[in-house]
C-alpha cells in the first residue's frame, strides 16, 4: 500500500453547559456519518493558527479565536497519516449553521456521554476519552515506518516550482543542571552549521511525542522523557536546497516539546553518517547567545522565556 501524509488543524470548543462542538462527515467525508472536531488540512505555506480558523468557519459558520495549542497527535485512516495540531478556540462570532456542499453536514453543540460509542474521528476520541489519546490506527499490511519525505515530480510544470510539507517534532531538552542538548545542521541540509533542536520528521504510523523521543536518542544517544507541548511553529523557504540538490518550496510544521534527560551522558550522533546531524552537544545556557543558531531554536527560546526549565 502506498502511504501518505497530511497535516491538518482542528479547533476544540466547550460551552458553559459542558457540551462539545462537533461536526458530522457528510458523503464526501473520508468517514461519513462520524463525528470530527471542526477544522481540516493545512494548506501549502499556512500556519496552523490561520488554517484551524479557515477551516472551523467554513464548517461551522463560528469566528473564532486561537487561545493556544492544546496537544498534537497523529491518526492513520484509510492509508493516510494526518499529523493533527488541536487548538483550544474562543468563538467570537457568527451564526451556527452546517457547512454547504463541503465534507460535513452538520455542526452541533452535543454532550460527550450523547456521542460516546457512536462512530467518530480518532481525535473526537481522543479529547473525549484522554486515556486513549495517543493511540494510532496503523493497516496491517504497511510492514515498515515510511518517512515523510516530499516527493516532488521529475519535471515542474513549466511556471511551478516543486514543493514539499512536512510536520516535525523537536525538543527543547535540559538535564538537571538546566544544561541544553542541541544538534549541530549537517552540511547540504537548509540551516547548515547552526545548533538545532533535536528532532525532526514524525514517521508513518508514529505519535509525535514517540518521533522526539526517537530523533533525540538517534541525533544525541540520549533517552529522553517529554514534559509538555510547548506550542506548534511552521515556516515556509520558497528556495530551499538540501540533499536533493534543486531548490524547493518547503513548507514545515514543527511540535516543539519540553523534554528532559534523567540520566545524561556525553552528547554523540547514533543515525548513519550521511545524515543531517553532523555532531551533538551539551551546553550550558549562558553559551546560547553566542552560537549561530537555526530558526527552530530561536522559536523555542523565546516560548520559553517566561517558563522555568
Amino acid at each position: 500500500m502506498q502511504s501518505s501524509f497530511r497535516i491538518a488543524a482542528y479547533g476544540v470548543v466547550w460551552d458553559e453547559t459542558g457540551r462539545i462542538l462537533l461536526a458530522k462527515g457528510s458523503a464526501k467525508a473520508p468517514l461519513p456519518g462520524h463525528w470530527f472536531l471542526p477544522g481540516g488540512g493545512i494548506e501549502h505555506g499556512e500556519n496552523p493558527r490561520d488554517a484551524v480558523i479557515r477551516e472551523f468557519t467554513e464548517e461551522t459558520g463560528l469566528t473564532i479565536d486561537v487561545v493556544k495549542a492544546h496537544d498534537v497527535m497523529s491518526a492513520v485512516v484509510s492509508g493516510v497519516h494526518t499529523n493533527a495540531v488541536i487548538f483550544d478556540v474562543r468563538v467570537t462570532g457568527g451564526r451556527l449553521r452546517p457547512e454547504r456542499n463541503g465534507t460535513t453536514e452538520s455542526a452541533e453543540w452535543v454532550k460527550p456521554a450523547d456521542v460516546l460509542g457512536t462512530p467518530m474521528s480518532p481525535f473526537v476520541s481522543a479529547i473525549l476519552t484522554p486515556e486513549d489519546s495517543h493511540a494510532v490506527s496503523v493497516p496491517a499490511e504497511i510492514k515498515s515506518k515510511q518517512s515523510p519525505r516530499p516527493t516532488p515530480p521529475r519535471k515542474a510544470k513549466r511556471g511551478r516550482k516543486r514543493r514539499g510539507q512536512r510536520f516535525g517534532a523537536y525538543g527543547l531538552t535540559t538535564d538537571d543542571s538546566g544544561r541544553v542538548l542541541l544538534a549541530r545542521i549537517s552540511d547540504g541540509y537548509p540551516g547548515a552549521g547552526c545548533w538545532h533542536l533535536p528532532g525532526g520528521g514524525v514517521d508513518f504510523g508514529e505519535q509525535p511525542t514517540d518521533a522526539v523521543v526517537r530523533e533525540i536518542a538517534e541525533e544525541t544517544g540520549q533517552q529522553a522523557e517529554v514534559l509538555e507541548l510547548l506550542d506548534v511553529t511552521s515556516f515556509r523557504h520558497r528556495r530551499a536546497i538540501g540533499p536533493e540538490g534543486y531548490p524547493l518550496d518547503w513548507h514545515g510544521v514543527r511540535a516543539i516539546y519540553r523534554a528532559h534527560v534523567a540520566d545524561p551522558s556525553p552528547a554523540r550522533v547514533v543515525e548513519t553518517a550521511g545524515g543531517s546531524t553532523s555532531e551533538s552537544r551539551w551546553w550550558d545556557r549562558s553559551d546560547l547567545p553566542r552560537l549561530k543558531v537555526s530558526a527552530a531554536l530561536g522559536d523555542a527560546l523565546r516560548i520559553a522565556e517566561d517558563l522555568t526549565w
